[in-house]
């Protein structure tokens, strides 16, 4: 008997967070196109509780944009799962994960904030949740949020 996503994350004592409404009707939380899917970016938030304001080198420490990007990639793989009808099984490997920080000017470090929401999706996805990926610091986030994180999966048919 193979090891699901869901096993790895009761193993991890990590609890996918409710499905959030959707914050505008002008655009999809994921988009399939063929075999990929391009997900929307994701923010740290349970449900509609939005967590971890600020920027971080400033108001939030690197451990707690860290805590950002991992709850961020949790709702990454609730809003996956809700695309694929509940069939996450799907997943066949993430190939690119765009990581955006909140972050103060003197703040170098966006990769290492980054590393919560790679981590977790390699904990959760083994080998298929290694990507590639770029870590970006910017001036400010939606909602005044510390991170944001968007994906690139490609999916069995």
């Amino acid at each position: 008997m193979s090891v699901t996503f869901q096993d790895r994350l009761s193993a991890l004592g990590a609890e996918l967070p409710p499905v959030p409404k959707a914050g505008s009707s002008f655009f999809m939380q994921a988009q399939t196109v063929g075999n990929l899917v391009f997900m929307s970016g994701q923010i740290p938030r349970r449900g509609d509780d939005i967590q971890f304001k600020g920027r971080v080198g400033d108001t939030l420490s690197l451990e707690e944009g860290y805590k950002a990007a991992r709850l961020c990639a949790l709702n990454l793989i609730v809003q996956l799962n809700e695309a694929l009808g509940g069939r996450i099984d799907r997943v066949k490997r993430f190939l690119k994960l765009t990581v955006f920080v909140n972050s103060a000017p003197s703040f170098t470090d966006p990769s290492s904030v980054a590393n919560g929401a790679s981590e977790l999706l390699v904990e959760v996805f083994g080998e298929a949740g290694r990507h590639a990926r770029s870590a970006i610091g910017v001036a400010t986030l939606p909602r005044g949020v510390s991170v944001e994180v968007e994906a690139i999966i490609e999916i069995a048919p």
